[in-house]
């Protein structure tokens, strides 16, 4: 049953929890939904039916949680809002996994709290993260905010567009989340981290990049990639959810 909480602004963040047992939180990616990249996927009755208590949530801005239009309302406020579900959903500490954007949110909340992570999963990030540029996540807001969508020269801006438009989604909101600055990370700074991280992207996932750069820049990282798979048939597959699962066990 959806439940939502008031972040440290007054945002509030819709959540649910499933299942009993060692609390696991999923973040989603950009444009999706704990619905969307967590539930319709499988990913949320098998981590259930694995002993896990899973704890999903909205990113603002998407799903059923509070959409601010502006900028300045994202970045380091995404943070805040994990820390106020797990807080919620009694999970002091717990088991962490991002995909995509919500592998960013999960590599930030890992280096500003690693007290309440104890492993982290990195999905849909790879080589890129190391020189993901601002002006092609402006490129992505113009792409959603753009009157028309035949005028969107760029394949993935253009994907982004279709995906972001999709019922119950809000371009805007979207559009002003993607063009909030995000703190990134030099190796250096993700040598410091102390947790088993696993890595996980496509074989052709032309975003991220190959998973083994990102994952050799932890101390206890390790990669896996996924053939065949790109950014977004990634998400539901079956061997995603069995290097997951076996990393989870060590």
């Amino acid at each position: 049953m959806t439940q939502t909480v008031p972040s440290k602004d007054g945002v509030r963040i819709a959540y649910d929890v499933t299942g009993e047992g060692k609390p696991i939180v999923l973040i989603h990616g950009f444009a999706s939904s704990r619905e969307q990249n967590w539930r319709s996927t499988g990913w949320i009755d098998r981590l259930a039916g694995e002993g896990f208590r899973v704890v999903s949530f909205d990113c603002r801005g998407h799903g059923k949680s509070e959409k601010p239009h502006q900028p300045e309302a994202y970045g380091e406020h995404m943070v805040d809002d994990i820390l106020a579900v797990m807080d919620a959903a009694a999970a002091p500490a717990a088991d962490v996994m991002g995909y995509s954007m919500g592998a960013m949110l999960a590599i930030r909340l890992l280096m500003q709290y690693p007290e309440r992570v104890r492993r982290a999963v990195v999905a849909g990030q790879g080589a890129t993260y190391f020189h993901e540029a601002q002006s092609w996540r402006n490129m992505i807001a113009e792409a959603l905010l753009a009157d028309d969508i035949d005028a969107i020269g760029d394949r993935v801006a253009r994907r982004f567009r279709i995906f972001g438009s999709q019922r119950g989604k809000d371009p805007v909101a979207l559009a002003a989340c993607i063009r909030s600055p995000r703190y990134m990370y030099t190796t250096d700074d993700l040598k410091t981290a102390r947790r088993p991280v696993l890595v996980v992207c496509g074989e052709k996932d032309d975003i991220t990049g190959q998973p083994g750069p990102l994952a050799e820049a932890f101390a206890d990282g390790r990669a896996v990639m996924l053939p065949g798979k790109d950014h977004m048939t990634a998400v539901g597959d079956p061997g995603y959810k069995f290097a997951v699962l076996q990393f989870l066990r060590d």
